[in-house]
């Protein structure tokens, strides 16, 4: 019975390999936080320099119109582009070390788990060995009784050790696991960054270019600048007859869409203005998106389901409906104009129908999807009013409340306002004449 020693000495270097396991994984864990700690002092600092950029922006737009104000205001959103570029830059930076460190980790606890599943193997067989030692053997065999009993004691130590060990496994499987499913979602984390970074390149040429644009031809000459302006403006029937672009539905003439919004304004409270921008912008990231398939694209059966009963009320071939492609920033398979997807659509359905008196009403219908707009703009704060209450309605409406403040996605909350901004300065225009 020498071999129980044998096994007393396997179960001490079990153990000794599940700590180390730990502790490997918590001086690997350590580095990773050490670095980050860094990374987010420095994105800190940039964020304080992007806050002061906003804030320039933000005084300046309250100004008139001149050629120092509006470079200003070009200077300030092309240094606000470069810094979140940067600041993007660090927590890719930041990502990546999270990665290395965790499939560092990922690799010692498998090394270890290996070593460990080869010392519990061993102790099973042991354990074999003394479950088929029978007490008649023992007797024949002619060995003292007391020790019998003795190693009988031992034997029960042996499984409760094993057992123990059995559970400390299961405890670094799932820190593994855990480990790896984080690795995962970092990694889709940072392919998403990056695509967000590529459009705030595009945005910063092409506002370099515009600023050249103004100083080209105005020469830096203020009165020549104003001409310019002047020259520039649109007339209220010119506005009017200018199309309004749609995501999932034909284009309208922007008097229609003005009105659509008013009147989504007036039942909600929030600025028709507003309104217009996010029905822009929603076009605007279709462009690049496409259409998609609700069968691909929808997140099923959250979604799956209610479009298809969205579609049968209406008496719609759900085939031959457009909806949104999965993008990067969200899921698929949102509809028209307001690009509802169709889980929240149902939601809103009977305030819609309260609201435009179209019984069901049509996602892919501009009024209903105009005053599906509004409705939701209100219920994430816009009817408050203020920039900041109506950016923030914009990026939840975009990203949900949870995600609203990810610096990730502030870019479309800029783009809401600036459009709004656009907007509103022809619906004073309209309003005018």
């Amino acid at each position: 019975m020498k071999f129980l020693n044998l096994e007393k000495f396997i179960i001490v270097v079990s153990g000794i390999f599940l700590l180390t396991s730990l502790a490997f994984a918590q001086d690997i864990s350590n580095i990773v936080t050490s670095r980050r700690a860094e990374l987010e002092s420095q994105l800190a600092a940039l964020q304080k320099e992007i806050d002061a950029q906003q804030q320039i922006l933000k005084n300046k737009q309250r100004e008139s119109v001149s050629l120092e104000r509006d470079i200003a205001i070009l200077n300030a959103k092309i240094d606000t582009a470069k810094l979140s570029i940067k600041a993007r830059a660090l927590v890719i930076a930041n990502l990546n070390q999270e990665i290395d460190g965790k499939e560092k980790t990922i690799a010692g606890l498998s090394a270890k788990i290996t070593r460990e599943l080869a010392s519990l193997a061993d102790l099973l067989r042991k354990t074999r060995e003394l479950d088929n030692f029978s007490l008649a053997e023992f007797v024949l065999s002619g060995n003292d009784l007391s020790a019998f009993f003795e190693d009988l004691d031992n034997f029960q130590t042996i499984k409760a050790s094993l057992a123990r060990s059995f559970e400390e496994l299961r405890s670094v499987k799932t820190v593994t696991e855990d480990e790896k499913n984080s690795l995962e979602d970092k990694a889709k984390e940072e392919t998403d960054l990056k695509k967000i970074q590529e459009l705030e390149k595009k945005r910063i040429e092409q506002q370099e270019m515009e600023k050249k644009d103004i100083l080209k031809i105005s020469r830096g000459v203020e009165t020549v600048y104003q001409k310019i302006i002047k020259d520039k403006e649109k007339s209220a029937a010119q506005i009017r007859a200018e199309l309004f672009g749609l995501r999932g539905s034909a284009a309208i003439p922007f008097e229609k869409a003005y009105e659509y919004a008013t009147r989504a304004g007036q039942k909600t409270g929030v600025r028709a203005a507003v309104i217009l921008g996010i029905i822009a912008e929603e076009s605007n990231l279709g462009e690049n998106v496409g259409t998609g398939n609700w069968k691909v694209d929808m997140k099923s059966p959250r979604d799956t389901v209610p479009f298809l009963a969205i579609t049968a009320r209406l008496g719609l071939n759900p085939d031959l409906m457009p909806v949104s492609k999965k993008p990067w920033y969200g899921y698929g398979g949102a509809m028209g104009p307001a690009q509802f997807i169709p889980s929240t659509w149902v939601l809103y359905e009977d305030r819609i129908a309260n609201a435009t008196g179209h019984n069901p009403p049509n996602p892919w219908e501009p009024e209903d999807a105009f005053m599906a707009t509004g409705l939701l703009m209100a219920d994430n704060g816009a009817d408050k009013q203020t920039y900041a209450a109506e950016r923030l309605a914009a990026l939840r409406y975009l990203a949900g409340w949870k995600n609203a403040t990810k610096s990730a996605y502030a870019f479309y909350g800029d783009d809401v306002m600036d459009l709004a901004a656009k907007y509103q300065r022809q619906i004073d225009i309209i309003k005018a004449n």
